[in-house]
């Protein structure tokens, strides 16, 4: 039995596979997200007890031939020297440091470090919240040993040991040449002198054995901390070939090719996450749109879930001329541009609009969303998705017409947990009596073939998209701006 442990950021879950691939049991626990304002913060320690109270549950006694932990990235999750939170951890979702990143964004140092690394820098990245506690809260870093992201915390708590994976160490601070920390995006961000609690770089995953002393994992179980959740995701489906992708259509859109060399000299969008193989990276854009904008719209046309399929089937392909952009995050947009004035919008109305109309128009206009991200990141071959959204064969249907190609549905349950096992399988090296059979662990539950009168169809309402949304940014950049 191998079991992967996903480190979400508001349910962790664990699930059992047998050698084969076949899921055995699947268990989860929600975790807390606290705070005010632009703080958003997380107990380690409930955290943990999360983590060991769904591996307790999902192995039942029997002890598993590995424990393979995946989970949320960035964040900051600070440790003293006996592996105790100095502090609450700063999610990912925190913005106390956007301040510290849009002056960085105006002065150059959000550029040069992209063109060092690949990776933007965001308000609730490692590097943007060291540098916020620096200024604001020094005793929290002085008081630390570690700055570790999610999934290296549970392994430290089980293993006793320090280490982050390749993955997680890319964002921001990783130079993809040397694939060590590079002194010069720390000094530019003002780091220099806490260099030494970033934890080390494991050139394939951190790696040790259960103490024991908590419960789920018995004393001297294999435990392999990486990827983090998004390459994670990538290789339980299978996506581990140059012009590849993943769609994973949740909350939000997280869009992600895999590629054989740096676009350092494009506009700095996005990130590159490193590979177990120096040659690969896994080029992601995550877009800020998603099922949030489909819940959006459903509950203002007083429809549900269930009326999704019924109401794209009323409302024909272009939605009668209603269109939409799917930008209502409050915080803007990040992938394939960053602007955080980027608002949402209809146009074509008229009386004869109905809620079906509505809600066609915003379904096509996440999927053009998720076509402009994966053209940005270079997708060129076979596609495969996974997420929430999958659980609509109407939408899904759209999103193939749209990117014309067939979708690969990613074999379920949790992708993440499943890539987690493989990968730490794969980095043992033969440990646990050979290599899993990869091809059956990552083959799709279905395929959905595009429609080639839709695909015909929507390649002119795509490039009407993209001219709607390059209005908009204009309109955004003029008295828009101002509200």
């Amino acid at each position: 039995m191998f079991v992967g442990l996903d480190m979400g950021t508001s349910v962790v879950k664990a699930a059992a596979f047998a050698e084969d691939g076949t899921a055995l049991r699947v268990e989860s626990t929600p975790i807390s997200l606290n705070g005010q304002g632009d703080h958003v913060e997380q107990d380690v320690d409930e955290v943990v007890r999360a983590a060991t109270g769904v591996l307790a549950a999902v192995t039942d006694g029997s002890p598993p031939a590995l424990v393979a932990i995946t989970g949320q990235g960035d964040g900051l999750w600070l440790l003293d020297a006996r592996g105790r939170p100095v502090r609450p951890a700063l999610s990912w979702m925190d913005g106390r440091a956007g301040g510290l990143v849009a002056g960085w964004m105006a002065d150059g140092t959000a550029d040069e470090v992209y063109r060092r690394t690949g990776n933007v820098l965001f308000p609730g990245s490692p590097g943007p919240l060291l540098a916020w506690l620096d200024r604001e809260e020094p005793g929290s870093l002085d008081a630390a040993a570690t700055a570790a992201c999610c999934k290296d915390v549970v392994h430290l708590a089980l293993t006793g040991e320090r280490g982050t994976d390749l993955s997680d160490a890319s964002v921001p601070f990783l130079d993809p040449v040397t694939r060590d920390y590079s002194p010069e995006v720390l000094a530019s961000l003002g780091l220099g002198h806490r260099a030494e609690l970033l934890p080390p770089i494991a050139r394939t995953l951190p790696y040790g054995r259960a103490r024991g002393h908590l419960p789920g994992v018995p004393d001297g179980t294999p435990v392999t901390s990486g990827p983090y959740d998004l390459p994670a995701s990538a290789i339980g489906a299978g996506v581990t070939e140059p012009g590849d992708g993943l769609l994973i259509v949740g909350t939000t859109l997280a869009c992600q090719v895999v590629v054989d060399h740096l676009a350092l000299d494009e506009d700095p969008v996005g990130f590159h996450l490193a590979l177990a193989r120096s040659d690969r990276h896994m080029r992601a854009l995550p877009a800020m749109t998603g099922t949030v904008a489909l819940d959006w719209v459903l509950g203002i046309t007083g429809t549900t879930h269930d009326q999704l399929a019924g109401l794209l089937d009323e409302s024909p392909r272009g939605a009668r001329g209603v269109a939409a952009l799917p930008y209502l995050s409050p915080s803007g947009e990040r992938a394939p541009f960053v602007d955080h004035t980027a608002r949402a919008e209809f146009t074509g109305l008229d009386l004869r609009a109905s809620r079906a109309d509505l809600v066609r128009a915003m379904c096509e206009s996440i999927a053009f969303a998720a076509r402009h991200c994966l053209e940005a990141g270079g997708l060129t071959g076979e596609l495969a998705v996974c997420g929430g959204g999958t659980r609509s064969l109407a939408w899904m249907k759209v999103f193939a017409d749209v990117l014309g190609r067939p979708l690969r549905v990613a074999r379920g349950p949790e992708p993440g947990a499943r890539g987690a096992v493989l990968a730490g399988v794969a980095a043992r090296g033969g440990e646990f009596g050979g290599a899993l059979d990869v091809s059956a662990w990552t083959a799709p539950e279905a395929v959905i073939d595009p429609d080639p009168a839709g695909v015909a169809f929507y390649e002119q309402a795509y490039a009407d998209y993209l001219f709607r949304v390059e209005s908009a940014r204009a309109r955004w950049r003029g008295p828009a701006r101002k509200r």
